[in-house]
């Protein structure tokens, strides 16, 4: 995905707050009390009309003045702007001043955490899956957030669920490709890591376009759509039982090994090939079945 950004944040000309207020105040209070004290000092010249116009005055100054306050928490950012044109962010905290004329518009920079819907989509083979996300994300860049897309959070959201599909899509949901019995791709399920890890750069790249970093994303819901969900859990299942009978017959064949080369080296008993054959037969079937063996008793002996 491509991005094109026309704007940049810088910082901001702004003043510290606290003495601009206490200015205000003094302004708003003291103006008004001096210009009558003047002009009862000055009746006797004609002049009270204006000592009183200029202490008005000084009091309309200083609330104009405490109009261009605002205040900061951490991780928080003002954008500062003049009549539309982008003068700067201040990301001081505190108590800041700008002039009044400044119009204002607050961000927040703290980290975001948000989880997608549930998604069915398919994966690289084409089965119906459900996937979700979670992801961590913020504000890194205040002047792309608020002048390079229209609603920064809508966009992020709307990114999350459109590079959850694109990521499904390029992969299968589990047995990937396999060469001499080794899986050669990775699949969402067992490769979780890897694939959270490309949805993370992938999201990064997407969002980058509105001055946001991904910091985290993960896998938050995984699983076969409904209408396949027991059509393959029966094949895991059956998957399960193939792969612990041929750990079963292989442990089996080693036992028969080591029990006949054990009867043979310390001269037991003397077995003809066929003998062998049938004694190999019974211990695999022994070792092999699902049921416990029920003893046979031959009060024969052995080639009657």
């Amino acid at each position: 995905m491509t991005t094109h950004s026309t704007s940049s944040e810088r910082p901001a000309s702004t003043a510290n707050g606290v003495l601009i207020l206490l200015l205000g105040l003094a302004l708003i209070v003291g103006g008004p009390l001096l210009g009558f004290a003047g002009a009862d000092a000055a009746a006797s010249h004609g002049e009270e009309i204006g000592s009183v116009g200029l202490g008005l005055f000084a009091a309309v100054v200083g609330l104009l003045a405490l109009c261009g306050l605002y205040s900061l928490q951490p991780n928080e950012a003002m954008a500062i702007l003049l009549f539309g044109d982008y003068r700067g962010t201040d990301r001081h905290t505190g108590l800041r001043w700008v002039l009044p004329w400044y119009s204002r518009k607050k961000i927040s920079l703290r980290a975001r955490n948000i989880t997608s819907d549930k998604l069915k989509v398919n994966d690289k083979r084409g089965n119906p899956v459900e996937i979700a996300a979670n992801v961590v994300w913020r504000v890194s860049d205040s002047a792309q957030a608020l002048f390079d897309v229209d609603d920064y959070q809508a966009f992020v959201n709307i990114q999350v669920d459109t590079g959850l599909r694109d990521i499904a899509s390029h992969y299968a949901y589990d047995h990937g490709e396999q060469v001499e019995g080794v899986d050669q791709e990775l699949t969402l399920r067992a490769d979780a890591e890897d694939v959270a890890a490309r949805l993370r750069d992938e999201l990064a790249k997407r969002c980058g376009v509105a001055g946001v970093v991904v910091d985290e994303a993960r896998l938050a819901h995984l699983a076969y759509a409904p209408e396949i969900a027991g059509a393959m859990l029966r094949r895991q299942q059956a998957e399960a039982i193939l792969s612990a009978r041929r750990l079963i017959v292989s442990g089996a064949v080693g036992m028969v090994e080591t029990a006949l080369d054990d009867l043979s080296a310390r001269g037991v008993v003397d077995l003809d090939e066929d003998r062998k054959a049938a004694m190999v037969s019974n211990l695999l079937v022994v070792l092999c079945a699902d049921r416990e063996a029920q003893p046979v008793v031959n009060t024969g002996t052995l080639y009657g």
